[in-house]
């Protein structure tokens, strides 16, 4: 067996299982679930009817590069939202269809990281999704964790980060807008850590699952590849993004994204992916190109969650510090007591779940970035989601008087 089997942590959702395993939920309150960060709005009726009218194609082996189509329609919706230069990303070169990012992310870490290498290193904020940490433990390197404080706007604060550990650094995972706290890089920063990458020689992979689900139609977070744009890079040199229709479609079933950005990256990656055996059906294909070219059932949804927001931040404001976010559909929240207490307490008392801060960081130099804080998971409908929010308030009042 790979020994660096061992290494692995418990994912968050087993310790929260874990947590509430002798808890015995009123019977008489509905459970709501804000723990997990699964889309439940409906996904897009026309995207169901593509697969159901191509269901023969399950006859066809698929490709690992995907269609033409697919990865030109990839090209044209990143090249329209991020204000890319005409025909700088190639569909041919460029662009790799992936079977959601969550195997993108791992998989790419397999195929770029040397941990035979004194000292590899791939660096990430913290908190953090799992993937990040579990790729790199397999890969044979050593994660490196950088706090994402509420002082710094929940961001990596990089000018800090010692030089030995970029010497190091083969990898830096940026995850913009923030799972949990919904932070987005702006460009300045995004500059800097190209820079950085310059020189000293390390890929930036930026996961940007979250880029599509913000308050603001006017204002759109920018991209790593964006910045490249507009620092004149349009080979995207050291720089993969990670593109997903999970959350911005309402499809995590479908298991459909892309990786774009440096040619040569994704020109070698492509060649792994040939022997890692992840080809996307052909029916998905034709969905996910259905759903690339679509914008209306996108700014659908982030009216959905834009309602929930309104809905729910000024109730929960009448007993905890808490903000609509930059983006994506979670809130950060700090807790009135410590976090496992908050989740356990609050499964017990109101049958309302939500996921304790620190099982999404680790503790570095005596400090976890995620204790005292909880993540919650606005995917209910609204009518939940404000119940929700209503028997939070009363379990804080209770419990804190």
């Amino acid at each position: 067996m790979n020994p660096n089997l061992d290494r692995l942590h418990p994912y968050p959702f087993e310790k929260l299982a874990r947590l509430k395993a002798n808890i015995q939920a009123p019977d008489h309150l509905t459970p709501i679930s804000l723990g997990i960060g699964e889309p439940q709005h409906p996904a897009p009726a026309f995207v169901k009817q593509v697969i159901a009218d191509h269901l023969a194609m399950l006859s066809n082996y698929p490709t690992t590069r995907g269609t033409d189509a697919l990865r030109e329609a990839m090209a044209d919706w990143a090249s329209r939202r991020f204000l890319l230069a005409p025909g700088s990303l190639d569909p041919a070169r460029h662009v790799i269809p992936v079977n959601g990012t969550r195997e993108a992310i791992f998989s790419l870490v397999q195929a770029v990281v040397d941990g035979s290498a004194p000292g590899a290193t791939v660096v990430s904020p913290n908190p953090f999704y799992q993937i990040y940490e579990g790729a790199a433990l397999l890969a044979g390197a050593t994660p490196v964790y950088l706090a994402c404080r509420a002082d710094r706007g929940f961001i990596p604060d990089f000018d800090s980060v010692p030089e030995r550990i970029w010497r190091d650094c083969q990898l830096l995972f940026l995850c913009s807008p923030g799972n949990p706290s919904g932070a987005v890089i702006p460009r300045e920063i995004l500059a800097q850590v190209i820079d950085l990458a310059d020189r000293y020689d390390f890929i930036i992979a930026s996961d940007e699952c979250y880029s599509e689900l913000y308050p603001d139609e006017h204002r759109p977070p920018e991209g790593l590849l964006q910045t490249c744009a507009a620092l004149g890079r349009d080979d995207f040199r050291r720089c993969i993004v990670f593109h997903s229709l999970s959350k911005r479609s309402n499809l995590p079933g479908l298991r459909s994204g892309f990786v774009a950005g440096d040619a040569d990256l994704i020109q070698r990656y492509l060649k792994y992916r040939t022997y890692h055996g992840c080809a996307m059906p052909l029916h998905n294909q034709l969905a996910s190109i259905a759903a690339w070219r679509d914008e209306q059932h996108v700014r659908e949804n982030r009216a959905a969650y834009r309602a929930k927001f309104e809905a729910v931040v000024p109730i929960l404001r009448e007993v905890m510090p808490v903000d609509i976010p930059d983006a994506g559909f979670y809130l950060w929240p700090a807790t009135p007591m410590d976090d496992e207490t908050f989740a356990r307490e609050l499964s017990a008392q109101q049958n309302v779940h939500v996921l304790p801060g620190r099982y999404l960081s680790r503790t570095v130099d005596g400090e976890n970035p995620g204790e005292n804080r909880v993540r919650m998971a606005l995917v209910a409908p609204l009518e939940a989601c404000v119940e929700a929010a209503r028997r939070i308030v009363e379990f804080v009042k209770a419990n804190t008087a």
